[in-house]
């Protein structure tokens, strides 16, 4: 079996979500969540107490909603997500 490497798409919808098969919405879901908490690590450093979510920056933003989508089709799939701790 060939390892191909998986696009995701700037703009995430419902239909490019309905293409993948589980392990490519884990795989999707796991790099995407990667880059949430880089945005989320940078900006809780720079902001401190005063972090918000929904009041950082665009790309945090984007990101978290980016990964939120792909998230919660996981959950409704019922798949399992492991994070390394």
């Amino acid at each position: 079996m060939t390892s191909v490497t998986m696009n995701i798409p700037d703009h995430i919808n419902s239909h490019w979500i309905a293409s993948l098969e589980d392990k490519q919405l884990v795989s999707a879901e796991a790099e995407l969540h990667a880059a949430f908490r880089t945005h989320e690590t940078a900006e809780k450093r720079r902001s401190g107490a005063r972090y918000v979510l929904l009041q950082g920056p665009a790309a945090l933003v984007n990101a978290w909603h980016r990964w939120l989508l792909v998230s919660n089709e996981t959950r409704n799939r019922g798949l399992v997500v492991h994070r390394r701790g």
